[in-house]
């Protein structure tokens, strides 16, 4: 959101439809599942238009929505191509379930989540995942795959999670992750795979039962063809006219717009669900449920989160000079906020206070790429890890938990509720990785 004039910043209390959205997303499928089910897209389209027509008519500022808009576009577009490529892809890897081949396996998916999305990994690979479980499977093994493959493993490039992406969107280089992100990946991985491995050798539920002759070592694979518009959706991510020239597009306001890439991975979607091995999508349950949820929801959240955005600026430039801005202190307040809300909206608000505070504005790419010259830049390796590391603190901190819980739940796993999954697993096991992270790396 780019701006070359003078915007006039919002009443705090617009930012209550923002506030009140990310409440009902952590409270609603837990304390009134039937009623958010049924309400949750009228009720976030509604808080969405009723900020975004705010701007229009009362602050007469067009701008801002039109380009949260653009933005939103940009992100469900990638998202849903990857949802659907991956949906029609079946694996079935007809393996004896032994540690060393678990651990292999998340390692594996970990890294292909950097590729296509922690959406798009945690839809192709959980499955298969189970299905190598399928004597054995508890709930340890869900909530590993959602620390490593949901969240945690998608931190090397933009591609591997939504703040990472919407930080791509906002004008941090491609592979500046991977530059930057690697050594904390490494140790935080490392610490998982070692306690999984903890996990694996007490789960004694094979001990009593012959099954060695039910494994022929082999990997079964349905809808191939779904790797090419795996392939078409990410290498489409490059196609922006901010950073690659000459892509035909409309200059608003200082930005850049073009929907070429959108109108691609849109198209691909399309494309690869009609064309889809109808055999696979059916081995997989695939619907179109979990990314129409987060599709309706980040609508909402991408025109709420405006005023939020601004007003932070306004409040980081006003106590510019008086709390000083450390990375641990960027670690922590983005990973909290990421762990009780949504952390893509969490790393854009806590960005926009770093920027502010240098006198630079998130509305503005060009004064992201000062940023990204500048000596302060460090702190966007805390931001970033702390959104992605800890949007798995919580099943609401990142759009795949959740989706990922629904698919075991459906297979009979009987999964932690939300306060479980937090006392039994995210505060005894991730907790301290992250207190770790933090004193390695963001002191």
């Amino acid at each position: 959101m780019i701006l070359s004039v003078f915007i006039q910043n919002p009443p705090t209390w617009v930012v209550l439809p923002f506030v009140s959205l990310l409440l009902l997303i952590a409270s609603g499928p837990v304390l009134f599942p039937k009623f958010w089910h049924h309400y949750y897209k009228t009720i976030s389209i509604s808080l969405g238009l009723l900020v975004g027509l705010f701007y229009i008519i009362k602050l007469n500022n067009l701008v801002l929505p039109v380009e949260a808009i653009a933005e939103y576009i940009s992100f469900i577009s990638l998202l849903t191509v990857l949802y659907i490529a991956s949906g029609g892809i079946y694996l079935f890897f007809d393996m004896e379930s032994k540690a060393l081949v678990n651990i292999l396996f998340l390692l594996a998916a970990a890294l292909f989540t950097n590729i296509i999305g922690t959406t798009g990994a945690s839809v192709l690979f959980i499955r298969p995942f189970m299905r190598i479980n399928r004597y054995r499977l508890k709930p340890y093994h869900i909530i590993f795959f959602i620390f490593m493959v949901s969240n945690v493993g998608g931190s090397l490039t933009p591609i591997g999670d939504p703040p990472l992406f919407m930080g791509f969107l906002k004008g941090v280089p491609f592979f500046w992750t991977l530059i930057n992100l690697y050594l904390p990946w490494f140790v935080a991985m490392a610490l998982l795979l070692s306690i999984f491995y903890f996990f694996e050798k007490q789960n004694k539920e094979l001990d009593e039962v012959d099954v060695s002759a039910h494994y022929s070592n082999t990997l079964i694979i349905s809808g191939k063809r779904n790797v090419i518009w795996l392939l078409i959706g990410v290498a489409s991510v490059f196609l922006d006219p901010n950073i690659l020239e000459g892509l035909p597009h409309v200059l608003y306001h200082g930005k850049k717009i073009s929907f070429v890439r959108e109108f691609i991975q849109l198209s691909a979607a399309f494309l690869c669900y009609k064309l889809s091995n109808q055999k696979a999508l059916k081995s997989n349950n695939f619907d179109f449920e979990p990314i129409k949820e987060v599709a309706f929801l980040f609508f909402g959240i991408f025109l709420t989160m405006m005023p939020a955005l601004q007003l932070l600026e306004a409040f980081a430039s006003a106590q510019k000079g008086q709390v000083q801005i450390t990375s641990a202190l960027v670690f922590w307040s983005s990973g909290l906020f990421s762990s009780v809300l949504d952390n893509a909206p969490a790393y854009l608000n806590v960005f926009a206070v770093i920027l502010s505070d240098g006198g630079l504005s998130l509305n503005n790419m060009a004064d992201v790429k000062q940023f990204m010259g500048s000596d302060r830049v460090y702190l966007l390796s805390a931001l970033s890890v702390g959104s992605v590391f800890f949007g798995a603190m919580t099943y609401i901190g990142n759009g795949p938990n959740f989706m990922v819980k629904s698919i075991a739940e459906q297979a009979g796993v009987k999964m932690p509720s939300f306060g479980q999954y937090i006392i039994k697993y995210s505060l005894p096991i991730l907790l301290p990785i992250l207190i770790v992270i933090s004193l390695l790396f963001f002191i």
